[in-house]
């Protein structure tokens, strides 16, 4: 006799653990934080600090070393134990892989069209940050589901300005 507790634990099957997965994901995790490491060491730099001083590849560096110990971290517990199970986790939804796909290519767009920085449209300079930000916004919330234009707009405006204020206007980082 299936109670309804049973029935619904049934009709919910959690992904299977994979200890490839876990494998793989501390491999591709070190060699994005090793890389993201590199890079930060290849910050160039207007003057160099003095002795005791913090420059701009400090931070940059702190969170590629504590990236490259996590991502160690986590190869070796892929590696010595066995793989968790994952039942929390749902199962693949069908177009999964189509809007991760998605979302790599709008990321892709909103990263060419910014690197164009300014634009001259009809005498005027207009700076692109802005615009793509908002758009890149809108594009992956319509992309994921959100469907009401109201608050579609407002939190798209909301999280461009908050981040064109704090980056563009308080630290000074050119967009």
């Amino acid at each position: 006799m299936s109670t309804p507790e049973t029935t619904e634990q049934d009709a919910y099957d959690g992904a299977a653990p994979s200890r490839r997965l876990e494998i793989v994901f501390g491999v591709v995790a070190l060699a994005f934080t090793a890389g993201y490491l590199f890079l930060a060491t290849q910050i160039p730099l207007r003057r160099e600090a003095a002795p005791g001083q913090i420059d701009a590849r400090f931070w940059p560096m702190v969170i590629g070393v504590t990236g490259v110990v996590v991502a160690i971290a986590i190869l070796a517990i892929a590696l010595t134990r066995p793989a968790p199970t994952r039942e929390d986790l749902e199962r693949i939804q069908p177009g999964g892989y189509l809007r991760v796909i998605a979302t790599l290519a709008i990321t892709g767009v909103f990263i060419a069209v910014w690197s164009l920085g300014t634009v001259t449209l009809f005498g005027y300079r207009i700076e692109v940050f802005p615009v793509a930000c908002a758009l890149l916004m809108a594009a992956l919330m319509l992309l994921y589901g959100h469907r009401r234009w109201l608050s579609l707009v407002i939190y798209s405006a909301l999280v461009t300005a908050f981040v064109y204020v704090v980056f563009g206007m308080l630290l000074r980082i050119p967009l």
